[in-house]
């Protein structure tokens, strides 16, 4: 066998020889493990370029690239998408746009884009053109080759012995034959075409052969069409990820290709595609499985994939899913401002809406985030932290570009669209009273808050008792949730306390129009602010109406009501500010009085409780002896009752280096020292505990036995404490 690295390198061994292989992995797990000699050789996921067999035949195209069928992806349980190889070192990009293709030619290119992609990333499409072009390819450091608009297919010969033949359809009966062709498509290795576009393929020079025909079907309703793909092809279709979008836009047909994932449009509205629709999600899993796209109606769409407890990532104009998926590095999360001291003050946060439509991210926001307010107060922008699989580079654009004022937390309702409670029809989709549903969810949600650094999730629009009891036992990352007031129901929605710890405070008002809306709603609880202890106050704004430039306006306005007394701040202060007010437990290493000192070390100390744990932003030793110890003096006594302490892996680096044998120690003096706890031989990439509370000014951690290099290692250190 044949490794190829990306630096040109060629390491041979044989099959026989190796310990472990999969194809790509997450986090730089291992790709693949041989022994020499007795001694195991790692080879990283993102060192390996191509890998052959020379013993075995496989379908290769004219550059040795394996050509992968949807059913050989590799496809982690803990991805909401499979690993792709890294992109080719240069691209083929095609503006679609400017070479004025057809609906059903968009559709056509990016299924080829996704058939293509699968082997290996090396076409990029321009479809939306709302940001400018080189944004993201930038910030994925790609390099494209531009495919001439007047000569588009061009594009399709350059890839056409990687394409078996044709689905040809017709949308004159009904629309919805062109997802049934994209299917298919996916399936096969074919290209979805009408007659019009084949007639364009011939005229190109690519007779294809017609391998499925679709044009003597008779169906003419959006249910008998997918009730045909259900019966006929579902079986056949991954049902890790259903796509879901309207038959004339073909943004993410690239990764539904890649995937051999069913492509509809079915309205939950309509009782016939309800049940058919049904019968699809039914066979996905909860806490794993999404759907992709968007729904002809939103509150019944997203309600109807969160009854099975499936989450929904909006993404009706998101493109080169495959090629940005295929950039697999770890999100860079910006280390957190220290928080200054409590106050009898009016702490007021304000969201931006929208974030978990990955195509807003992808295109909206590139250019709001722009807008000159931003920075000049504190603003809290939703995003996704589907983002972390689907574009990481993306997450690290906008947290590269983000100031001390921007604080990102996570859209409705955690990872992807989830609907607990819709208030607008008073109906609670993933059972009130049961936790089966909405507890893999939580814990899908965790993962990936953890992967993309966000602490707040903003609820759309409630949750109960037992949901409420779900996210405190399963997304210990959080600081806070925020739940959406409509004033829909008798009287105001009020601020709850989970297990002691966790608030669920309310949006009001949930989705404002206008800074004066937001002044209006702030002011019905800021007019009766006395200065005797602090008050809290938060609400949204729709971004559509409300940038960053017209925010800013808010902090005037603010002040007028009650001149010296309100303070803006980020939602992770906000809900420290909270939780320390009502004497509950909340991360005091934000607290800006806070000291850490440590053994010699080769990087700075602050970085052991800066907030991030990403590489960069590590503490390491100085020395290689395997020891090390890093101390934190929070200047005053508190009530501690929880510490997370994040190993190297934690930071994206090898799980190698995690520390093995350490104890974290509680002392009121800085003499006397009172074990917590003490962990031996560990591999995890994080240590987290909750303990009975204890009284204690420091906490210090120390490592007697650190990583396989010698060199200690401490991403990040949380210690949750209260007065």
């Amino acid at each position: 066998m044949n490794v190829l690295k990306t630096d040109g390198t060629t390491t041979q061994t044989r099959v026989a020889d190796l310990k472990e292989i999969s194809i790509l992995s997450v986090d730089k797990t291992t790709m693949i493990m041989k022994t020499t000699n007795g001694a195991a050789v790692r080879v990283e996921a993102n060192e390996v370029e191509d890998i052959t067999f020379s013993d075995t035949l496989y379908n290769l195209n004219s550059t040795g690239y394996r050509i992968l069928e949807a059913n050989e992806l590799c496809w982690p349980e803990d991805r909401l998408l499979p690993c792709f190889l890294p992109p080719q070192s240069s691209v083929r990009s095609l503006d679609m746009s400017a070479a004025k293709l057809s609906d059903e030619e968009r559709v056509m290119f990016c299924t080829l884009q996704g058939i293509i992609n699968r082997t290996r990333p090396r076409i990029l499409l321009y479809n939306h053109n709302e940001e400018p072009q080189s944004t993201w390819p930038s910030a994925h450091n790609l390099k494209t080759v531009a495919i001439p608009t007047s000569t588009p297919y061009a594009l399709v010969k350059l890839f056409k012995e990687e394409i078996n033949g044709l689905v040809l359809y017709s949308n004159d009966l009904c629309n919805h034959y062109s997802n049934l062709a994209v299917t298919i498509a996916g399936l096969d290795r074919l290209l979805p075409v009408t007659a019009e576009v084949r007639a364009k393929l011939v005229a190109n020079g690519m007779d294809f052969p017609v391998v499925e025909d679709l044009t003597p079907l008779t169906m003419s309703t959006a249910y008998a069409v997918y009730n045909y793909l259900y019966n006929h092809y579902w079986s056949r279709c991954n049902h890790r990820l259903l796509i879901s979008e309207r038959p004339n836009i073909p943004y993410v047909h690239d990764i539904g290709a890649a995937c051999g994932s069913a492509c509809v449009w079915l309205d939950p509205r309509n009782s016939s595609e309800r049940v058919l629709l049904d019968k699809m999600l039914k066979d996905m899993t909860p806490g794993r499985d999404i759907v992709l796209g968007w729904y002809p109606e939103e509150r019944s769409g997203v309600g109807e994939a969160t009854k099975y407890g499936l989450s929904t990532v909006p993404a009706d104009f998101f493109e080169n899913t495959t090629v940005y998926t295929a950039v697999n590095k770890p999100v860079k999360i910006p280390p957190v401002p220290k928080r200054p001291k409590l106050e009898n003050k009016v702490y007021a946060a304000v969201y931006i809406s929208d974030g978990d439509n990955i195509q807003y991210c992808q295109h909206a926001m590139a250019k709001i985030f722009e807008q000159s307010g931003r920075g000049k107060m504190p603003m809290n922008w939703t995003v996704s932290p589907a983002l972390a699989d689907f574009s990481p580079m993306m997450l690290n654009y906008y947290y590269r570009k983000a100031t001390t004022n921007d604080c990102f937390v996570s859209g409705p309702s955690g990872l992807g669209y989830a609907m607990p409670y819709d208030a607008h029809n008073t109906v609670y989709y993933a059972n009130a009273n049961n936790s089966k549903l909405i507890t893999p969810y939580a814990q899908l949600t965790q993962r990936f808050l953890e992967k993309s650094g966000l602490r707040v999730i903003t609820i759309w629009d409630d949750i109960s008792a037992i949901q409420r009891k779900v996210y405190a036992e399963n997304c210990p990352y959080l600081y806070g949730l925020t739940i959406n007031d409509w004033e829909r129901q008798s009287g105001r929605l009020t601020t709850k306390v989970q297990s002691n710890w966790l608030p669920i405070t309310v949006q009001y008002p949930c989705y404002a129009n206008g800074v004066d809306v937001i002044t209006d709603f702030f002011n019905r609880d800021i007019k009766n602010f006395k200065g005797k202890e602090p008050m809290f106050v938060t609400g949204q704004a729709t971004v559509w109406d409300v940038g960053p430039d017209k925010l800013i306006g808010l902090k005037e306005k603010l002040d007028a009501l009650s001149p010296g007394n309100i303070k803006i701040v980020r939602a992770d202060h906000w809900f420290s500010y909270y939780n320390e007010a009502h004497h509950l437990p909340f991360n005091i290493t934000l607290l800006q009085d806070m000291e850490i000192t440590s053994s010699p070390t080769k990087t700075n100390v602050k970085y052991a409780a800066n907030g991030s744990p990403s590489e960069g932003y590590v503490w390491i030793s100085q020395t290689t002896d395997g020891t090390g110890w890093v101390q934190l003096d929070f200047k005053e006594s508190y009530q501690i009752s929880r510490y997370v302490v994040r190993h190297a892996e934690a930071s994206g680096l090898d799980p190698q280096l995690n520390s093995r044998n350490f104890t974290v120690e509680t002392s009121l003096d800085g003499e006397t020292w009172t074990t917590a706890g003490t962990y031996v031989d560990n591999t995890a990439p994080v240590t987290e505990a909750t303990i009975t509370p204890i009284e204690a000014r420091y906490v210090r951690v120390n490592v007697t036995n650190g990583g396989a290099d010698g060199y200690v290692r401490i991403g990040d250190i949380e210690v949750y404490g209260a007065h």
